[in-house]
């Protein structure tokens, strides 16, 4: 008899479509992919107001969406979103998956992804044994401080004292975005190019969401901010926005139009965004470890390669 192996998961937005995406080139499970994230990209619309409800009592939709008459199929919930006037929004639950006459895994084997508001945060607890999130709560969190900068996704784990935590990256998902430098021409008129090298002669403000602090002290070391002054956005106000008022700034970029129609010029990226599969070391098992390998592979186009 195999066993239900529970992977902590985001409950909404990027990284959790990443991860559906991987389940379903890896075990075939292409419609449940595409109905979560139908599902939730509908509901954001809802709560952002681009979108009218047909059914006004988000407990009712919650009530079509999730059913008991079949085990295996999603299941979601309420959160407080975080939006003006804290409206409900529906997010992922869980949703249990059997892996039958997959290679590599025992019989009866099954996964069950569960939503956490922070997968990495749970794995740190030993809540769960694997879980994806987002490299940049792993910067945030846990990675050590260091005049040098850090440059790569593959470089994290080394900077993970196993003192603070037993949880480790085993591979990039793909789905990359940048840090990116950005800044308006008069700040950079003077310079050859927009990038580190600028960073480390520049005194003055650098513009920057609070939540990526420490993020981007790992990134661009400590030795490169001496002289420089973190500048936050105010509540409420378009990041790009901020950073043009602040001349210099570093922000998430896919196209960097936004940023363009700032005025803003696009410099370095400087670390990539991913989505990331950790494990909690002393919880992974012979069952577990198989899981993971399914879920790692050699077909994954990732700025990390850690390997198992």
């Amino acid at each position: 008899m195999g066993e239900t192996i529970p992977i902590a998961v985001p409950r909404k937005g990027r990284p959790l479509e990443s991860v559906l995406d991987r389940l379903a080139r890896r075990i075939d499970v292409p419609e449940l992919a595409d109905d979560v994230t139908s599902t939730l990209r509908h509901e954001k619309a809802l709560t952002k107001g681009s979108l009218e409800p047909d059914e006004e009592n988000v407990y009712h939709r919650l009530a079509d969406y999730s059913t008991i008459d079949d085990p295996t199929a999603p299941e979601y919930t309420l959160v407080r979103d975080t939006r003006s006037g804290k409206p409900r929004r529906i997010v992922f639950d869980s949703v249990t998956i059997p892996l039958d006459d997959v290679d590599g895994v025992a019989d009866d084997t099954e996964v069950q992804l569960v939503g956490r508001e922070e997968p990495f945060r749970a794995l740190r607890t030993h809540e769960f044994a694997l879980g994806f999130d987002s490299a940049d709560l792993v910067l945030e969190e846990v990675v050590e401080l260091r005049p040098e900068p850090l440059n790569r996704i593959a470089d994290v784990n080394a900077r993970i004292n196993p003192a603070d935590t037993d949880v480790s990256v085993v591979t990039g998902l793909g789905d990359t975005v940048y840090h990116t430098l950005m800044a308006t021409p008069d700040v950079t008129s003077a310079a050859e190019s927009l990038d580190r090298e600028f960073l480390e002669s520049y005194d003055g403000p650098l513009c920057i969401e609070p939540r990526y602090e420490r993020l981007v002290q790992a990134v661009l070391g400590t030795r490169t901010l001496e002289g420089i002054e973190f500048r936050y956005p105010e509540d409420g106000r378009e990041e790009e926005a901020a950073i043009a008022d602040t001349g210099l700034g570093v922000y998430l970029t896919v196209t960097g139009s936004t940023a363009r129609e700032h005025g803003l010029l696009l410099g370095e990226q400087l670390f990539p965004s991913e989505t990331v599969l950790l494990e909690s070391t002393p919880e992974v098992t012979d069952p577990i470890a198989d899981v993971r390998t399914l879920l790692n592979g050699g077909d994954l186009e990732t700025e990390l390669a850690v390997g198992t």
